[in-house]
This record gives C-alpha cells, structure tokens and sequence, in this order.
C-alpha cells in the first residue's frame, strides 16, 4: 500500500470512529475549508466566487452578492480564531474589497446590493439583509483581532441599519427604496447579527436591538390560530396571503426560530420557553419521510407549496436540535445526530471535494447544477453550534 493510500485508509477508520457531528467538523476542516481557501477568492478580479460548477471550476459570470462576500468573511475570520484555518490574510483582503468596492460607490451611504465580477455596481439598492451579515463579518473580525478600526467601522454599519434601514416604529426595513412589505428572513437575520456581536463582544447597542426584535416576534410576527410566522408582511405588519390557503410559511425559519430563542435565552440568562419548542414543532410539520428533511414551503392552513429540500434549511433543522439539546431537552443529541449523518451522505456527498448539492427535488434528484458559496455559510453555523 502506498503512503498516500495508507493515510487515506487512516482517515477513513478515524472519521467511522467519529460521532456524526464530529465527522462533520473534520469534513469542514479537512476537507470544505482548504478547497475554499484556495479557490473561493477570484485571483484575478479580487472578491470571493458567488458559485462553482460540478466540475469544480468556477462560475465567472454571475453577480456577486454583498451578503455572500460578508458570509465568506465571517467564515474565514472565525475559522482563524478557532484554529481550523489559515484564512485571517483572505478575511482581511475582503474586508477591503468591500469597502473599496461596495461602501458608498455613488456618494451615499451603506453597501450596494450587487456588485459585477469585476467589482463594479450591478445593483445600487442597500439591503437590510446584506447589512446584517455585514455586522455578522465585523464582529467575527473584531473578536478574532481586537482591532479598533473594525469595532468603528461595526459600529458605523449597526448606527446606518438604524438611520436608514429602519422604520418609524423601530422595525427593519427591507431596503433604503421604497417598498410594501416587510420579509421575516430580514427580520432573523438581524437579530442572528445582534446576538453575534453580543455574544462575542458585549455590545450593548446590539443588545437592545435584539430585545426589539424579540418582542416583535411575540407582539406582531406570531400568528396565535396557527402557531407559525408568516413569511412577507404588508406595510402595516399584517401577514400577506397569496391565496385563500393562507400565506406562506418557510419550515427552515420556523426552525430558525428555535436557534435564535435558544440563542438569545442563553445570553440573557433566562429559562428555556416553550416558544422555541413549539416552532421546531411548527417546522416539523412539513417533513419529508426518508430522512425526515424539512420541505422548502407550506402555507399557514398546513399545505404543501414547495416539497423541495434546501441545504440552507437542513442546517437550520439540525442547529434548532443541537440548539435543543443544550438546553437540555432529552433524546435531542440523538435526532441532531441523525440528521447530520443523512445530511453528509446526501448533500455533502459531491460534486467536489469540499463541495456539496444545493438542493433536491421531491423525488431526490438534484435541482440545482452550481455550487452556491452561500451555503458554506449555513454548513459551518452547524459546525460552530456541535463545538460549543
């Protein structure tokens, strides 16, 4: 036997040995976090690839998403601090992009919605979404450096989210346009932003603005008759109906939910409620029977509008039961386990090393032929939750 044979049949006895979780973190370490390093910047126009083909070569042509490049950054920033990767020089360098490229191109404030391969604006519209991943990035910087200019610059993009991502009332802002509706997405990823610079660095504007998100959940979002969290809501906060089948629900934000309660109750020391078992209860209601995979989409009346599954939810599935085992829900650990066993055999199973499937289709075909580098994002929000 070779010795390049031999090291891989290493491997191969050591990750069996592994508990699925564990076998999860190595996958990410060993085998996503290299790949990603050495291919995911663009070497010639600067910016992290928004996608790669099956073939491993990478999708030149599409727009780059600002939220996309901060996701990338918070990844390798923290991979850094945990030891798991060399990647602090790759955050650093885009960090600079973003603010070369993305912060103020036209003369106002905030960071533009979609930039070209070459870093030119393709979409100057500024999302709240984008800004929250943003506060995601610079937070993990700062942690991981302590440097000042990154909290000045944290506190700079959280100060802009409030004067001009936000409404009267307090609430998000889907973008500084004008808009008629307000999407429950924006709604999680800005408190999973506040809680994240919190967490790691005591912030207590953050803090407050966590708290504000939290009560809306409860004062607003909640729908009392069916127990879930509409997806889009009218200006006025009132939930939009497509049809008379009520109005759409996401499953992998129900499960979402779970986490950031779990989250936020961890922080502020309080006892586990029984809201975050509830809507991993909610989401559980729309899962398909061989793996037990959430289902992309129902309606608020329990019926089925997408039977599809996305990775993105998936990790979501799975952080909500690790979510619950740490706060001491029996047998949780066991079903986080199983999923993450299904979760590697299925959609990190190719199409590359280090890569992963999008999404399958109701008969489990593969729906998606790219490989999104926004999903690296959610695969180590998983590996960060089975450490702690």
């Amino acid at each position: 036997m070779s010795a390049m044979a031999g090291s891989a049949q290493r491997r191969h006895d050591t990750n069996a040995a592994m508990q699925p979780s564990e076998r999860l973190v190595a996958w990410l370490r060993h085998d996503a976090l290299p790949t990603w390093l050495e291919k995911g910047w663009d070497a010639k126009k600067g910016g992290f690839h928004e996608a790669f083909f099956f073939d491993g070569s990478p999708d030149t042509l599409v727009l780059r998403s600002t939220a996309v490049q901060w996701q990338q950054i918070y990844i390798f920033a923290s991979a850094w601090q945990y030891g798991w990767c060399d990647g602090m020089r790759l955050a650093l360098r885009g960090v600079e992009r973003m603010i070369e490229k993305a912060w103020a191109p036209d003369g106002k404030p905030g960071f533009v919605h979609m930039l070209s391969p070459s870093g030119t604006v393709a979409e100057a519209q500024r999302v709240a979404i984008d800004h929250a991943y943003a506060i995601m990035a610079l937070t993990a910087l700062t942690r991981a450096t302590g440097d000042p200019k990154l909290r000045a610059l944290l506190d700079m993009v959280i100060g802009y989210v409030d004067s001009t991502l936000t409404d009267a009332q307090g609430y998000p802002r889907e973008s500084d346009g004008s808009e008629d509706r307000h999407s429950q997405a924006t709604i999680l990823a800005l408190l999973q932003a506040y809680l994240c610079a919190v967490e790691s660095l005591g912030h207590a504007e953050a803090a407050l603005r966590a708290t504000r998100l939290r009560r809306l959940l409860e004062t607003t979002l909640l729908d009392k008759a069916s127990g879930t969290v509409a997806e889009a809501y009218d200006y006025g906060w009132k939930p939009i109906s497509e049809d008379a089948n009520g109005a759409v629900v996401i499953p992998g934000h129900m499960a979402e939910w779970t986490c950031l309660l779990r989250r936020y109750e961890r922080l502020y020391a309080q006892k586990a409620s029984p809201l975050g078992t509830h809507f991993l209860g909610a989401a559980l209601r729309a899962t398909e029977p061989t793996h037990g995979f959430l289902m992309d989409a129902i309606t608020s009346e329990h019926q089925i509008v997408s039977a599809k599954r996305s990775l993105w939810a998936q990790s979501a599935l799975i952080r909500a039961w690790l979510a619950q085992a740490e706060a001491g829900v029996e047998r949780a650990h066991e079903t986080a386990d199983q999923l993450i066993e299904a979760f590697l055999e299925t959609f990190l199973s190719g199409p590359f090393t280090g890569g992963w499937y999008e999404k399958f289709g109701v008969s489990g075909d593969i729906s998606i032929d790219t490989v999104p580098a926004s999903a690296l994002f959610n695969i180590f929000l998983i590996a960060e939750d089975a450490c702690r």
